[in-house]
């Protein structure tokens, strides 16, 4: 076995290490904590797949934002035991249900992984590189990359106007 395939494997654990704990962790704030865990072996997963640019997206947006978002909502929420919900057989028959169905899902996708494989291959590895994606950003993509830029620039103008006090 090679480092990359070592990596692979300790990612693969801890993220559904993670995953599992913070479905079963009974205070919500670990949960998210937990979460987090399972966005950086992603992350991982990414680098080892060549695709620097969404792993340095998913922990900014996801493992950053997303998170922080999280933990300001549930501690806000100010949780109890007595506003706790009461729990109900009947959603945890439904969400065994949706898990199993979920896993027939990935079961059905990971029998044409195959496919996804040679498609990665032919590409010449080079498919989720920064500069890559700069290249066909700027080449073949640049109309609509500049109607974004401006699209976005009127949003944020118009945020700052909507949240501006009035005089």
């Amino acid at each position: 076995m090679d480092i990359t395939q070592i990596l692979f494997w300790f990612l693969s654990i801890l993220a559904v290490f993670g995953a599992l704990m913070m479905v079963t962790s009974k205070n919500p704030v670990y949960s998210v904590l937990w979460l987090i865990v399972v966005f950086f072996a992603i992350s991982g997963h990414y680098i080892l797949l060549n695709a620097q640019f969404l792993a340095v997206v998913n922990i900014i947006v996801y493992a950053g934002a997303i998170m922080v978002l999280f933990l300001f909502v549930i501690m806000l929420m100010n949780l109890n035991a007595e506003t706790e919900p009461q729990k109900n057989k009947w959603l945890k028959i439904a969400g065994v249900i949706a898990g199993g169905s979920l896993m027939l899902v990935f079961i059905a996708a990971l029998r044409h992984s195959n496919e996804l494989i040679k498609t990665q291959v032919s590409m010449g590895g080079e498919a989720g590189l920064i500069k890559t994606l700069g290249k066909t950003l700027f080449t073949d993509y640049v109309l609509p990359f500049e109607i974004s830029s401006v699209l976005f620039l009127s949003a944020m103008v118009g945020a700052v106007v909507i949240g501006k006090k009035g005089d």
